[in-house]
C-alpha cells in the first residue's frame, strides 16, 4: 500500500511558530549585513537536501522489493522536498510515521535550545555593547566637559595674564596717546577690570584689581594731559594770531574772529576726535565720566580765556551807545550768536555731550554773567514802567519767543540766563507797579480842575462838537478822573507783561484803590457842585471801570490770610490773675496755645465790590430824582394813607373824630383846589427840572442804552405816583371836581417822559 502524497504542507507546531517569531524579532533588532545574508543563502543551498535518518534509510532500502509503497511529501524544507518510503503494512507505516515525528520533535527541541542559547548569548552581547556604549558616552561627555573647563579656565586666566602684557605695553617708552595701539590696550584693560570686579571670589582678584586700576589711572592721566596739551597749544596759536592781527585788544572783525578763534580749534578737534569719542562712549563708567567732565572743564577754560575779553568789550560797547530795551535786544542777540558758534565748535570735540546743556555751562555761564551784570544795575534803577514793559516784551517775544523757540536745541543753554533776567525785570516791574498804585492812585491828591464837574464835561462836549472828527474819542480820556485813567493804563500795560498770578493780585488791588479814589472824589464833587453831580460822576467812572476791566480774563477775587492775636490779651490777663497756669499743657490756656495765633481767611472780590457800589449809587440816584420830581405827590399819598389809617383805627379823640367825620375832599390838604395845585406843581417840575436831570445824564453818561436803563425806574416811579393820585381822585371826587383838578392821563404823561429822554 502506497501512502498518497499530500497537496498541502504539514501544519506548523508551537515550537516552530515560537522559533519563527524569535527569528523575526532577531531580524528586526539585529539586521544582517549583505555579506551575512549572502552567507546564509549559500548555506541554505548547501543543506537544501537533507538525508533520511539512518533507520528510515535502511527501511527504505529493505522495502524496495515489496509491492506496498508509500509516498509522502514534507513541507519542512523551503522547496517542499518529498520523502518517499516503501511500507509493507500498516504497522510499518505507523512505526515509520512515529519515528519520523520523534525525529522532527527532537530536531525542533535541539533547534529551540540552540535558539535559547543564542538568545542568551545575544542578550549578553547586547548588554556588554550597551555598557560599552554608555561608558563611551560618559567618557565623551567627560572629555567635552574637561575641554570646556580647560577653555573656560584658559579664558578666565587670560584676563589675569593680560596684566603683564598690558603693563609692559603701557610702560614702554614708545607708548603714548597718539600710538595706534593705545586705545585697543585701554579697551582690553577696561575689559579686564570689569571681569575682575564682577568676580571677587577668585584668588588674588583684589590684588589684580588694584594693579589694573593703577594702569587705568596712568592711561587716563595720559589722556587728560594729552587733551590739555592740544587745547593749550591751539589756544596759544590763537593768542599769537590775535597779537599779530590787532595787538593786545581783541577788537577785530567777525570774519577774522571766526577764522582765528574757531578754525584753528576745529583742527584741534580733528586731532582729538578718536580719543574723545572713546571717552564719551565709556562715560557710563565713573572714572570715564569724571575724565569727560574734566575735559569739558579744560576746554571751557581755554575757550573762555579767548572769548571773555571779546564778549565783555562788545557788551560794553552796546551799553555805552544804546538805551535799556535796545541794549537788551542787542546783547541777547550777540550772546545767542556767540553761543551758537560755541555749540557748533563744542559738538566737533564732544559729539555725544553736545546735547547736554550743562556741558557748556562752565563756558557760557561766565559769558552770560557779563550781560546780566551789565543789564541788572540799569533795570534795577529804572523807574519808567513803559521802559520796563518794553523790556519784558523784548525778552518774552523777541528773545525767548522768537530766537530760542526757533533755535531751541542750539540755544538751550541761554534760556536759564534769559529767564533769570526776565524774572528780575518782572520783580522790578511789580515793585514799580505797586509804587505807582500807591502814589498815583491810592494817594492821588486831586487838583481843582480834576473836580470841576460838570464844567469839565461841558468843555469836553463843546470841543467834540467843534471838532467832530474821527479823533474825538481821544478826548474822552481827558474827561476821566486821573486815577481811573492811570488804573486802566497800568492794567493794560501789565496784562501782557506779568504772569497771571502776579497780575491778578495787582489788578485786584488796583481796582479796589481806584474805586475808593473815585468814591472820595464823588464826595468832594457833591460838596462843590451838587449831590446829583457826585452821584453821576461816581456812576460814570464805575461803569467805565467795570467795562474796561471786563476783557481781562482773570478772577478779581483774592483770599487774604491774617494771624489773629486778639485772644492773647485775654489769656495774659487770666495768667496774671492766677486763673490759669502757664505750663499746664493739657488746658487751652497753656503756653503753646496762648501764643499760637489763629489764622483768619477773608476773601476780597474787587469786581463784586465794584458792582455793589455801582448798584447802590444807581439806586440812590434814582430815589433822589424820584423825590425831586414827585415828592409832593408822595407826601399827598402819605397823608391820605395816614388819614385813612386814622379813620379805621377807631380813636376816641374828639379832634380825630371831627377829622374822621369829614370826607377826604373836605380835608384842608385835599381840597380840589389843593390837589389841582399839587398836580400843576409836579407837572411844572417835570417840565423844568426833569429836562435838566436828563441833560446831566446825557452829559455824564454817553451811552444811550445806559441812560435808558437808569431812567426807566425813575419813569416807573413817576408814573406809579401819578397812578396812585389819580386812583384817589377817581374814588374820592365827583366828575365835576375831577375835571376842575385837570388830571393828566397816564398815557400822555408816559409820552411826555419818553420825549424827554
Amino acid at each position: 500500500m502506497v501512502a498518497p502524497k499530500n497537496s498541502s504542507p504539514l501544519p506548523k507546531s508551537g515550537a516552530v511558530s515560537k522559533g519563527y517569531n524569535f527569528a523575526s524579532t532577531w531580524e528586526q533588532n539585529a539586521p544582517l549585513t549583505e555579506q551575512q545574508q549572502s552567507a546564509i543563502v549559500a548555506l541554505s543551498h548547501a543543506v537544501a537536501e537533507r538525508p533520511f535518518p539512518p533507520n528510515l534509510a535502511q527501511d527504505r532500502v529493505q522495502g524496495r522489493g515489496h509491492d506496498l509503497s508509500v509516498s509522502t511529501q514534507d513541507s519542512v524544507a523551503d522547496n517542499s522536498a518529498a520523502i518517499e518510503a516503501v511500507l509493507v503494512n500498516t504497522n510499518q507505516f505507523y512505526k515509520w510515521f512515529t519515528d519520523l515525528e520523534a525525529a522532527m520533535k527532537s530536531e525542533v527541541d535541539d533547534t529551540l535550545e540552540l535558539f535559547n542559547e543564542l538568545q542568551y548569548q545575544h542578550q549578553a552581547v547586547a548588554t556588554k555593547t550597551k555598557t560599552l556604549h554608555d561608558a563611551c558616552d560618559r567618557l565623551l561627555i567627560e572629555k567635552q566637559r574637561l575641554i570646556e573647563f580647560a577653555d573656560a579656565l584658559r579664558s578666565k586666566l587670560s584676563y589675569f595674564d593680560e596684566l603683564e602684557n598690558i603693563s609692559t605695553s603701557f610702560y614702554s617708552p614708545s607708548m603714548n596717546v597718539g600710538n595706534q595701539n593705545f586705545l585697543p590696550l585701554l579697551k582690553r584693560l577696561d575689559e579686564c577690570i570689569s571681569y575682575v570686579e564682577s568676580n571677587p571670589q577668585y584668588a588674588e582678584s583684589s590684588v589684580y584689581l588694584v594693579k589694573f586700576r593703577q594702569l587705568q589711572s596712568r592711561a587716563l592721566n595720559a589722556i587728560r594731559s594729552h587733551v590739555q596739551s592740544v587745547l593749550k597749544n591751539a589756544s596759544s596759536q590763537v593768542h599769537e594770531a590775535i597779537r599779530n592781527i590787532g595787538g593786545s585788544k581783541p577788537a577785530f572783525s567777525e570774519g577774522v574772529e571766526a577764522s582765528v578763534i574757531y578754525v584753528r580749534f576745529k583742527a584741534a578737534a580733528s586731532e582729538l576726535k578718536l580719543v574723545l569719542e572713546e571717552i564719551e562712549s565709556r562715560s557710563s563708567r565713573k572714572e570715564y565720566s569724571q575724565l569727560l567732565i574734566e575735559c569739558h572743564k579744560v576746554y571751557s577754560e581755554q575757550r573762555l580765556s579767548l572769548l571773555k575779553g571779546i564778549v565783555q568789550q562788545r557788551i560794553s560797547d552796546f551799553s555805552k551807545k544804546e538805551a535799556l530795551p535796545s541794549l537788551t535786544r542787542s546783547g541777547c542777540a550777540y550772546l545767542a550768536q556767540v553761543y551758537q558758534l560755541e555749540h557748533q565748535l563744542f559738538s566737533h570735540f564732544f559729539p555725544a555731550s553736545s546735547e547736554d546743556v550743562s556741558s557748556l555751562a562752565p563756558l557760557i555761564d561766565p559769558l552770560c554773567t557779563y550781560l546780566y551784570d551789565t543789564l541788572r544795575p540799569k533795570f534795577i534803577h529804572e523807574t519808567n514802567i513803559d521802559f520796563l514793559c518794553e523790556l519784558v516784551d523784548v525778552l518774552k517775544v523777541e528773545v525767548l519767543g522768537e530766537q530760542l523757540n526757533r533755535r531751541s536745541e542750539s540755544l538751550a543753554g541761554l534760556r536759564p540766563t534769559f529767564e533769570r533776567i526776565l524774572a528780575d525785570v518782572h520783580e522790578r516791574l511789580t515793585f514799580r507797579a505797586r509804587t505807582h498804585i500807591r502814589d498815583e492812585i491810592a494817594n492821588y491828591y486831586p487838583l481843582n480842575e480834576d473836580l470841576d464837574y460838570p464844567a469839565k464835561l461841558e468843555q469836553s462836549s463843546e470841543v467834540k462838537e467843534e471838532a467832530q472828527t474821527s479823533e474825538e474819542n481821544q478826548d474822552v480820556f481827558k474827561s476821566w478822573y486821573p486815577p481811573l485813567e492811570k488804573t486802566l493804563s497800568l492794567l493794560s500795560k501789565l496784562y501782557r507783561c506779568l504772569e497771571p498770578g502776579v497780575f491778578t493780585g495787582l489788578a485786584q488791588e488796583t481796582v479796589e484803590v481806584c474805586s475808593l479814589s473815585i468814591q472820595k472824589a464823588s464826595k468832594l464833587i457833591s460838596q462843590r457842585s451838587s449831590p446829583m453831580d457826585g452821584q453821576l460822576f461816581l456812576i460814570k467812572h464805575l461803569l467805565i471801570l467795570r467795562e474796561q476791566i471786563a476783557p481781562f480774563d482773570i478772577e478779581f477775587s483774592v483770599t487774604h490770610k491774617e494771624l489773629d492775636f486778639s485772644h492773647l490779651l485775654d489769656h495774659l490777663r487770666r495768667l496774671l490773675g492766677g486763673q490759669a497756669s502757664l505750663f499746664d499743657w493739657s488746658r487751652s490756656s497753656s503756653l503753646a496755645r496762648t501764643f499760637s495765633p489763629r489764622v483768619l481767611e477773608s476773601q476780597v472780590d474787587a469786581k463784586k465790590d465794584l458792582e455793589k457800589i455801582l448798584k447802590a449809587t444807581c439806586e440812590e440816584f434814582i430815589m433822589s430824582v424820584t423825590k425831586l420830581i414827585v415828592d409832593p405827590l408822595l407826601s399827598f399819598v402819605a397823608k391820605v394813607t395816614a388819614v385813612k389809617a386814622t379813620v379805621s383805627s377807631g380813636s376816641q379823640n374828639q379832634k380825630l373824630e371831627t377829622v374822621r367825620a369829614k370826607p377826604l375832599k373836605e380835608q384842608a390838604f385835599a381840597t380840589p383846589e389843593k390837589v389841582s395845585e399839587l398836580l400843576q406843581k409836579v407837572n411844572s417840575t417835570i417840565q423844568q427840572e426833569l429836562p435838566s436831570v436828563i441833560g446831566k445824564m446825557k452829559l455824564y453818561l454817553l451811552n444811550p442804552s445806559t441812560r435808558t436803563i437808569l431812567f426807566k425806574p425813575i419813569k416807573t416811579n413817576i408814573l406809579e405816583a401819578h397812578t396812585q393820585v389819580q386812583s384817589l381822585v377817581k374814588s374820592e371826587y365827583s366828575p365835576e371836581e375831577i375835571e376842575s383838578i385837570n388830571v393828566v392821563s397816564i398815557e400822555d404823561l408816559q409820552a411826555q417822559l419818553d420825549s424827554l429822554l
